[in-house]
């Protein structure tokens, strides 16, 4: 497959040269840690171009149908499905996940966005009425779309496509390390016939292209993920034209494991689930919460399920191995935070510092567990988003409970127990915008977002769609 060279950028339907065509970038493989592309980068002239492209088309494209909203994603859909291996491809391309994770995982959670996105227009009650006055939701405007790199694809779908069957125009910023997908996102949305104007796409980093974005006085609503600090930055710039923001920042989340368990299971399960991809998860669950008489017992069991994780190049379609992390700074960022456990006190039971064996180049990092972690050490506290896991002994509910909420982070939580009922219980204790309960995966018609410091609304399903849309009261719509 040829990707296209993200050197131009997508408005008004044409792919077209940016403002100034000396501001490239180069683009880091994560393998080679060489040079494997060049991204042009957007300024204000660019963000203004795209802006205008999607506010002239705002006009007609929020007055159509939802049937022909519906048409349209179908069409996407179908390309979509085409393309996955195509998509799978890119993604791997862009930040280094396995090719059976990116086939199997990330972009089919693309696809399936937009095939919720479908699902939702059919029965969505945008009109309704409540006694003489009549309730409209209708679509909030142009829309500001900045994604992270982590899942590129389906990050930018969970926007885009709600966006979409919204009635919205849009603005797309994605990450710098990821404008493979970006681009394959602009080119099957222009197969499918998305009208001229609706979708636009800048590259771009976040200091300036990002900001420009979220400053713009044309864009009514903001979505964003990303970090807590370039969240808060975000929420700044477009704090001065008071515009909707929606943020899915950081998270910490705690995997309790309660006393009725069945520990074998439930240790192998949370250091799978906090160590895929590379745990560059926002959901990860990066500390294990474990009844005190079981810890030690605990730390060898981790430490036997990540003896048998594999670490593999991208090409690799050994299910369950992890790659690399997706760049330099993400590399020593981990380097930085297990160094911090080990200068803290914590018990090194698997991985540590430096690259796994057979790695000499490449941002590969040692899938690493450390035990006798206390809720004090700040390197616990601080989200990793790398393949570190943490091993917390509690000594009764209560206490494990209090150590998973003691945290500026309130993204997901996850619960394992004998007992579903003791489950639930535990789950309505948690400050956490998604629990997931012995072992469940995720679910793309449930909301997805945080409490606290985690950001701010929600994507997935209908509550995602909800972020895209207006209420309008209309009084004296029947007559008393």
């Amino acid at each position: 497959m040829e990707l296209r060279e993200p050197r131009t950028f997508y408005i008004n339907g044409r792919w077209v040269d940016p403002a100034d065509s000396h501001r490239l970038h180069e683009v880091i493989d994560p393998v080679t840690e060489q040079p494997s592309r060049r991204v042009a980068w957007g300024c204000q002239a660019d963000v203004d171009h795209a802006v205008a492209a999607a506010a002239a088309a705002f006009e007609h494209f929020s007055r159509t149908s939802r049937h022909e909203r519906a048409a349209l994603l179908r069409q996407v859909i179908a390309i979509f499905e085409r393309r996955l291996p195509e998509i799978a491809q890119a993604i791997s391309a862009d930040m280094g996940a396995p090719a059976w994770l990116a086939n199997e995982a990330q972009a089919p959670a693309g696809l399936g966005h937009f095939v919720e996105a479908l699902r939702l227009l059919d029965a969505y009650e945008f009109e309704y009425a409540m006694g003489t006055t009549r309730i409209v939701r209708e679509p909030v405007g142009v829309c500001g779309l900045i994604t992270p790199w982590n899942w590129p694809i389906s990050q930018m779908a969970c926007k885009v496509a709600f966006a979409l069957a919204a009635g919205c125009t849009m603005v797309l910023k994605p990450s710098e390390l990821a404008p493979l997908s970006a681009v394959l996102m602009a080119d099957l949305l222009d197969k499918a016939g998305v009208p001229h104007g609706v979708f636009n796409l800048v590259h771009g980093d976040g200091a300036e292209t990002g900001a420009a974005l979220a400053r713009h006085p044309a864009i009514d609503m903001l979505s964003f993920t990303g970090s807590n600090r370039a969240g808060v930055l975000v929420s700044q710039a477009a704090a001065a034209t008071v515009k909707r923001v929606a943020m899915e920042l950081g998270g910490n989340s705690a995997n309790i494991v309660l006393d009725d368990a069945d520990l074998k299971q439930a240790v192998a399960a949370g250091v799978m689930q906090c160590m895929i991809n590379s745990g560059q998860n926002c959901n990860a669950p990066a500390r294990m919460l474990v009844p005190r008489q079981w810890h030690a017992q605990a730390a060898a069991l981790a430490a036997t399920a990540v003896a048998h994780l594999h670490v593999a190049a991208p090409d690799s379609r050994d299910r369950g191995s992890i790659g690399p992390l997706a760049s330099r700074a993400q590399f020593d960022k981990v380097q930085r935070l297990v160094q911090q456990g080990i200068d803290e006190g914590a018990q090194l039971v698997a991985g540590g510092l430096g690259r796994p064996q057979g790695f000499v180049r490449g941002y590969y990092v040692r899938p690493t567990v450390f035990a006798n972690v206390s809720a004090q050490m700040a390197f616990a506290r601080e989200e990793i988003f790398g393949p570190v896991l943490s091993i917390m002994p509690y000594d009764d509910e209560d206490h494990a409970v209090a150590i998973a909420n003691d945290t500026i982070y309130g993204l997901c939580g996850y619960v394992q127990s004998g007992s579903v009922e003791r489950a639930r219980n535990v789950a309505r204790r948690l400050r956490v915008g998604n629990v997931h309960l012995n072992g469940a995966g995720g679910d793309l018609r449930a909301p997805f977002g945080g409490y606290k410091q985690s950001g701010n609304g929600r994507e997935w399903g209908a509550f995602g769609l909800e972020e895209f849309l207006e209420v309008k009261a209309v009084l004296g719509w029947k007559r008393a």
